[in-house]
């Protein structure tokens, strides 16, 4: 079947794209809405519709039966031919650099649920929330993932979406407190390391050390922080451990965050969560409603325990 037959650029066919959307949220065996429900809702005829349904028939994304006063059913429905009627396109991704174990099974994880969908889906690595959630702001990719702790923070300042929450331990495993050994955390003028690449890091930095002025922040990636704890240029810093555990020096201590308040926030900061533009909504529907979260997870966890190879 060929999406760009001439009958999808009619009027006819440009409903049948857009009832390919709806019909990608619809489950095999359950009944239509009616005919004149989805003309008003596509703000065409009856006709149209009619004739839209008739053009996913032909081309196999769907297949119908009629049920007398019970209605029409949908029968069957090929989910990678309705999404590439719907014009939803190739779905890119933006996620942190596969720098750790975790974040390899994530996207390995991410893959396979959107294959199983249907779904075409590719994943561009971007380093730190803010330039991933510019890229989504822009239009330049479709989803983004990042923590939970950070979606909530640009859910409420920007006109992005929750799509899905992955669950705890399904970005990083933990973060903790690093310290230089034998430096008293309470040493005036202590130097903390800072990526403000990382909202996450940021903001659990500023509330780690909250109410001391006295601290120095000073910007860091995680590739420099072996290095400068070695020179003893910084004293602490607050990390994901998922980066550093394998290539901290013997002169560096882990330390739990702390205070309640900090843990449930460290909590949300290791769950994974995907968030897109609000402007599509229906794309946006159609994704949450076709990934299978306990797929991406389970495909995480056999790419952490070794049993399977990351594949991206």
């Amino acid at each position: 079947m060929n999406v760009f037959d001439d009958r999808f650029l009619t009027r006819n066919g440009l409903a049948a794209r857009q009832l390919a959307v709806l019909l990608l949220n619809h489950e095999p065996d359950t009944r239509l809405p009616r005919v004149r429900d989805y003309a008003q809702e596509l703000g065409c005829g009856n006709g149209t519709v009619q004739a839209a349904l008739q053009l996913l028939e032909e081309s196999g994304a769907i297949r119908t039966t009629a049920r007398g006063h019970l209605g029409t059913f949908l029968a069957h429905s090929d989910r990678s031919i309705l999404w590439r009627l719907s014009g939803l396109g190739t779905l890119l991704a933006a996620m942190p650099l596969p720098y750790s174990r975790r974040y390899e099974g994530l996207a390995t994880g991410l893959r396979g649920a959107f294959e199983e969908a249907g779904a075409p889906f590719a994943i561009t690595f971007m380093r730190g929330a803010g330039a991933r959630t510019a890229a989504l702001l822009e239009g330049k990719v479709d989803l983004v993932v990042l923590s939970r702790f950070a979606a909530d923070e640009l859910i409420a300042e920007h006109p992005v979406e929750l799509v899905a929450d992955l669950g705890p331990a399904t970005y990083v495993g933990a973060h903790g407190m690093l310290l230089r050994h034998g430096v008293d955390l309470d040493t005036p003028g202590l130097r903390v390391a800072v990526d403000h690449a990382s909202e996450d890091l940021r903001m659990l930095v500023d509330l780690v050390f909250a109410g001391r002025p006295d601290v120095q922040r000073l910007e860091a990636s995680y590739m420099q922080l072996p290095d400068l704890f070695a020179r003893k240029e910084v004293d602490a810093t607050v990390w994901n451990l998922d980066e550093v555990r394998d290539r901290l020096g013997v002169g560096v201590d882990v330390l739990p965050l702390g205070d309640e308040v900090t843990r449930e926030l460290s909590l949300r900061n290791s769950s994974a969560a995907i968030i897109g533009r609000t402007e599509g909504a229906k794309a946006l529907a159609a994704v949450r409603d076709s990934l299978n979260l306990s797929l991406i997870t389970s495909l995480q966890r056999e790419v952490l325990e070794g049993t399977r190879l990351p594949s991206y």
